[in-house]
């Protein structure tokens, strides 16, 4: 359902989506996360859009986790609490499945779900001013494999137990420290870093860059569980498809190729 609390818009291959509840420092309720499942499935269905921003409105935070004035009704009872939690499941997965590449662009409080979607995106960009943090051991909240795999994945387990069990926030050096941000730029310089970094990935081969994800993605799985043979296929895709030749006739012809994706 569409939902003025979540945004988006699509222009030159880029699909950005942004929380859009900064009198709540982008706090995030089931509303928005079911708007953000619809946004995603969307652009991941449009062959056009190569690549997801995810930002928060309102210049002071990313997004600063659940919303809390909610839980009453969405987190109370059993009932209430399994759905919120599917949804929310259902959410990070779907950023963690998109087939294109993911960016969260992150200006200040990046905080609980902030930090739980942040880290499902293949690349985080912040700003000096930005803090991270896994509050759940001051709320008494209880994060399970699903939710705490995708953290322990990107800044191993010494790190992710540190955030657990302090619930403290994190500046943006120590997450840049840690490998949870892939780089710390100026406050003034966020958009245009940002925007430098998509249109670069918006520009190149398609499959080459979805084959890619899957690549890396399937690595971080135990080798029992990995599907090489679709790799195998995605790799395939690439040296069969019209960009391969247009990326070798551009090279040689010493001019920026030109992909479609086939």
């Amino acid at each position: 359902m569409p939902s003025e609390k979540v945004l988006s818009n699509k222009q030159d291959g880029i699909g950005s989506m942004i929380l859009n509840n900064p009198e709540r420092h982008n706090a995030i309720s089931l509303e928005m996360w079911e708007a953000a499942l619809e946004i995603m499935a969307d652009f991941a269905a449009d062959p056009t859009v190569r690549v997801m921003v995810i930002s928060g409105a309102g210049g002071k935070a990313f997004a600063s986790g659940a919303d809390i004035s909610k839980f009453k009704d969405e987190r109370q009872e059993a009932a209430a609490l399994a759905h919120y939690q599917a949804i929310t499941q259902q959410a990070y997965g779907a950023i963690q499945a998109m087939p294109i590449p993911t960016i969260a662009m992150i200006r200040g409080y990046c905080i609980g779900g902030g930090t739980a979607a942040a880290v499902c995106c293949d690349l985080r960009i912040c700003t000096e001013n930005a803090k991270f943090g896994v509050p759940a051991a001051k709320l008494g909240l209880g994060y399970g494999l699903n939710r705490a795999k995708p953290l322990v994945d990107l800044i191993g387990p010494a790190f992710a137990k540190e955030m657990f069990f302090t619930g403290r926030h994190f500046d943006a050096r120590e997450a840049e420290r840690m490998g949870l941000v892939n780089r710390v730029v100026p406050d003034d310089a966020l958009e245009a870093t940002v925007l430098e970094m998509a249109r670069a990935i918006a520009e190149n081969a398609p499959l080459t860059v979805r084959a890619s994800k899957r690549v890396v993605g399937e690595l971080l799985k135990d080798a029992a569980e990995r599907d090489v043979a679709a790799t195998e296929r995605a790799v395939l895709a690439c040296f069969e498809s019209n960009d391969y030749k247009e990326g070798q006739a551009a090279f040689m012809e010493k001019r920026k190729p030109r992909f479609t994706g086939r």
